[in-house]
């Protein structure tokens, strides 16, 4: 088995749920008394959410290059980043190491691919949705078309992420705030939709919407998976 470097603390209300499907899946896999092998760096996500609002991503990635680094120190095969957002800085952080780094919006795509739809709503920080890392990898992948909500909705997406969910509140009202979002994704044409914010699947599940969800925690943790225990 291959050890699983996760690059965690963003926020850790994720990364804990990271920790927790990846142990359980392995164990699913292999029985008996089996856990993953994880190397975990946990970073200060207020150092990191101050260098967003600024605007500052080049600090950012310094911050995640020197965790990766330590990942790579510390014994894991390859390193998977537990956040949607801050692979706007996945190319300097997969260069600056000599192993694989697992890309979340390609276990997205993938996913997409299994469902066969091909036009996606995406739900995630204001930053996923608005810059073009994220929705253009999943074009230039996968071939496939991604909607985002109105920019007033997007306001209030990103508000409950940061406000709520970062801080592990979950509130009712904020999840029906989610499904307007959702339905009106819908009516536009999305036949899935991304929780492309690692805190979302938190609030949100499938019973929730009337088209399939992509959890990108859920599948980033079985992609994982699959590397530890490929050959």
């Amino acid at each position: 088995m291959k050890t699983i470097g996760l690059l965690g603390g963003m926020s850790w209300e994720s990364t804990q749920t990271y920790y927790s499907l990846i142990n359980r899946e392995i164990n699913k896999r292999l029985g008996g008394f089996h856990s993953a092998k994880i190397v975990l760096v946990s970073v200060d996500f207020a150092e990191i959410e101050h260098f967003q609002r600024i605007n500052d991503w080049e600090a950012a990635a310094g911050l995640l290059i020197q965790a990766a680094r330590q990942l790579e120190a510390g014994g894991a095969d390859f390193i998977v980043i537990c956040t949607n957002t801050m692979h706007e800085v996945y190319d300097q952080v997969s260069a600056s190491v000599s192993m694989p780094v697992l890309h979340i919006a390609d276990a997205a795509g993938l996913a997409a691919q299994t469902l066969g739809v091909t036009r996606l709503g995406l739900l995630g920080t204001e930053f996923t949705m608005q810059r073009p890392f994220y929705r253009q990898r999943l074009r230039d992948r996968f071939d496939l078309d991604v909607l985002t909500p109105s920019s007033a909705q997007q306001a209030v997406v990103h508000r409950i992420i940061y406000d709520e969910l970062c801080c592990g509140l979950i509130n009712s009202h904020s999840r029906e705030s989610y499904q307007e979002v959702i339905a009106d994704l819908v009516e536009r044409g999305a036949q899935a939709v991304i929780l492309g914010c690692t805190e979302i699947g938190l609030l949100i599940s499938e019973d929730d919407c009337r088209v399939p969800i992509i959890d990108t925690t859920v599948i980033h943790a079985n992609q994982a998976v699959d590397e530890a225990l490929s050959e």
